[in-house]
């Protein structure tokens, strides 16, 4: 017998695997990445760059380019972030104008813009000047009547149908990924989970496009969701251009979490909301380095969003509001009740919503995207047109809610009969008697919160880029503005009442309707998608309430406890229980009293556990286990007596190593022993070459005993970014658990078909 690394010339040629080869190291489609291995390598990367660094000048500068690699990252994700937001928000209020008319002077402005460069705009009639023609005018040279009214009406249906019909056919041709929110799969791909093709190239494109499309259709749904993926596109791409985010998928998930927290920023103008949102909603591993890098990413998107000054306000947001008015004790118990009203919304939209998914899922409806998406855009743009509220765009909507009634307003909601001898300053109305026009104003908000309420529960889920911030905010907007005027006629005509006889003297100025609508607005949105510290934030910053964050607590304190009475789950982690994603929540508890040897496989009655040995099996013997097996990976053993754990190869390096090893070394065939130890085994002479692998080898493979809790199982699985983990007694392998598992042993406990939760 001779040693094998004793063989002529073959010593350096069975080590060819400490070179790194193509590949290594990568993930294949829809599995989960390690995050133990991610990090180790990283470590390695680090301890490497560190110890050139101090051997040349040159080694040393490329050692700090590396170090601010990822500074330069964020800031190319805000700069691109911030430039695509200013965009898409110039975009939308141009063509959700074109709907109605266009602008004579200059095509490419928007209503306001074009009565802005006017000379003959008058302030009284501000919204109306000689070169911005609606389309009877324009076509017929008719602007009031039967005719001109049904011309109108006519083109409005037809431009948001083509609108939403080049949005779908756009998502179905050249990027499916590009539908829904976003968020769902932005949580999954964060926890670990590969979705290639989601944050690509194309992706990116067609959701930048589509998103304009969409919500300038008028359908119900906000362009904030699938900001954020648009975002976390904008993350990937720059990730790809740097290989020590490219080449390490761990890494790249604290980018996009930095990205997710730029796409917030930009959607509402809130910076530090953004951070927030992304550390408490959308984030799995969220390091203080990323909590660095995200707040920077989050302000250079902000600023340039605000250099782009897209609603021409020199703010970050068109709901700007200023209130001259402090909140008072009493008033906490209508913003309670605004609390409940939201968690209640959120719990019936989630239900409805997940009914009406799961149906487009399993019936014949899902094969009809286009059709499905043209009749809703058609029922739509046919109910909204006669009522004033639902016609403009939602934010415009959520925009005049949140407005103070100043002595310059002309809205509807404004309409109060004035007294004549009042002589107060400008910004201190004392409370009035409703006009007429504030009483047709409650009856159309009346309608238009019943249409919103219904309309948005068919429409989010379609095949087109759809958000859910802004029309939860305006079911809640019009609900509390609805309130906020009840009460403040309540306290005007009742103000000897001893509620109201503290605070609320005849001629004061009591009661703000407009803080009612945005909390309200911070109700509903917490009840849909179950936000508390980031929502608060989000809104002050929003609205520049800073003053109001007391009442923004109460309603979103209140709206989570209602709407978590009837479910834990917010909308997001429903739909990623629907899509059956492999996503372990921090937020469930695990309280069954379960072993690990309940769950690992195999179990009684199946095949014993796929291995490896470590220097018994050929090429031949591994290339069949391959091929007859889906598994994701093997444990090495001892040997299939002893059944001592050694360590544990995955799938794809093996097959990686082997094709390699083909190639590059000669004497490897079939029949070549393949070993994972450090010395070579014995073997006889004139066999082949033997093949080392022991550097794909995994030599701490994470294990427990077959008496561990489930309870500890679970969170070593949550908090590790586990794939999978290896189940020993005294050194001995029993078995394997998987996240799938887990995730399958959690669904039954909770009394669901174990099998709903499988990826498909």
């Amino acid at each position: 017998m001779v040693n094998a690394g004793d063989m002529n010339g073959s010593g350096n040629l069975m080590d060819f695997l400490d070179e790194p080869f193509p590949d290594v190291g990568t993930y294949e489609d829809f599995h989960t990445i390690d995050w133990l291995r991610e990090k180790s390598r990283d470590t390695d990367r680090h301890r490497k760059i560190t110890s050139k660094s101090k051997e040349s000048i040159w080694e040393f500068i490329k050692s700090l380019l590396d170090a601010w690699s990822g500074w330069v990252v964020m800031l190319l994700i805000g700069l691109l972030a911030g430039t695509l937001a200013g965009v898409i928000d110039l975009a939308v209020d141009w063509m959700t104008d074109l709907k109605e008319g266009v602008c004579l002077s200059a095509f490419w402005y928007s209503h306001e813009q074009c009565c802005w460069t006017s000379n003959e705009t008058t302030f009284d009639d501000r919204d109306k000047c000689p070169q911005w023609q609606k389309w009877s005018e324009l076509l017929v040279s008719q602007s009031e009547g039967a005719s001109a009214y049904i011309l109108n009406y006519f083109l409005y249906i037809m431009w948001a149908l083509c609108f939403a019909f080049l949005a779908v056919s756009l998502v179905r041709v050249f990027a499916p990924y590009a539908c829904g929110s976003g968020i769902p799969e932005i949580k999954t791909i964060l926890s670990g989970f590969i979705i290639r093709g989601y944050l690509g190239k194309w992706t990116l494109l067609i959701k930048t496009v589509t998103l304009v499309l969409v919500v300038s259709s008028g359908l119900s749904l906000g362009k904030e969701g699938p900001l954020v993926h648009v975002a976390c596109c904008c993350g990937n791409f720059f990730s790809s251009l740097f290989s020590k985010y490219s080449k390490n998928e761990g890494k790249r998930r604290e980018v996009l979490s930095a990205a997710a927290a730029a796409g917030v920023s930009v959607a509402f103008g809130a910076p530090i909301g953004g951070v927030l949102f992304s550390l408490e909603e959308v984030s799995y591993y969220f390091p203080l380095k990323t909590l660095w890098r995200s707040f920077f990413a989050a302000l250079v998107a902000a600023f340039t969003l605000r250099s782009i000054n897209p609603f021409g306000n020199s703010r970050l947001v068109l709901f700007y509001v200023e209130y001259h008015t402090p909140w008072y004790m009493a008033e906490l118990f209508p913003f309670i009740l605004l609390g409940v009203f939201g968690g209640l919304w959120g719990t019936l939209f989630i239900r409805c919503n997940i009914a009406w998914c799961r149906r487009r899922k399993t019936t014949r409806l899902g094969k009809y995207p286009v059709l499905e998406v043209i009749v809703i855009t058609a029922i739509t743009a046919i109910i909204a047109y006669p009522n004033p509220y639902t016609r403009r765009s939602t934010s415009e909507l959520i925009s005049e809610l949140f407005n103070d009634c100043g002595a310059l307003e002309s809205s509807q909601l404004c309409d109060y009969i004035n007294d004549p001898n009042m002589t107060r300053p400008v910004d201190d109305i004392p409370d009035r008697p409703a006009g007429p026009g504030v009483y047709s104003a409650m009856w159309q908000l009346a309608l238009a919160l019943v249409f919103k309420i219904v309309i948005t529960i068919f429409t989010f889920g379609m095949k087109i880029p759809s958000g859910l911030f802004i029309p939860s905010m305006a079911v809640g907007a019009i609900a509390g503005r609805m309130v906020g005027i009840g009460v403040e006629q309540l306290a005007y005509h009742h103000h000897d009442w001893i509620i109201f006889r503290n605070w609320c003297r005849p001629g004061a100025d009591c009661v703000t309707p407009g803080l009612y609508a945005m909390v309200g607005a911070a109700a509903c949105l917490g009840g849909v998608t179950r936000m508390t510290v980031s929502l608060v934030v989000i809104m002050f910053e929003l609205t520049g309430g800073l003053e109001y964050i007391v009442p923004l607590m109460a309603a979103a304190v209140t709206s989570k406890w209602v709407a978590d009475a009837f479910g834990k789950e917010g909308i997001y982690e429903a739909h990623i229980h629907l899509n059956g994603y492999p996503f372990l929540d921090v937020k469930d508890e695990f309280t069954h009293r379960t072993l690990a040897t309940d769950v690992m496989r195999p179990r009684r009655g199946e095949a014993p556990l796929s291995v490896l040995t470590q220097d018994s099996m050929t090429v031949e013997d591994v290339e069949t286990l391959i091929k007859e097996t889906d598994y994701n990976g093997f444990p090495v053993v001892v040997s299939k007596d002893s059944e001592r754990l050694i360590g544990f190869a995955q799938r794809r390096e093996l097959i990686l190593a082997i094709k390699n090893a083909r190639q590059r070394q000669d004497g490897v065939v079939s029949n070549s022993i393949v070993y994972f130890t450090e010395d070579p085994p014995e073997v006889p002479p004139n066999s082949p070459h033997p093949l080392k692998l022991r550097r794909i080898l995994n030599l701490s493979p994470f294990t427990v005993t077959d008496h561990t809790p489930m309870e500890t199982v679970v969170d070593i699985f949550r908090k590790l970014g586990l794939r999978q983990c290896l189940v020993t007694r005294s050194g001995r392998l029993l078995g394997i658990i998987t996240k799938k598992d887990v995730l399958r042993h959690m669904a039954q406990m909770a009394n669901q078909d174990p099998e709903s939760i499988m990826f498909n």
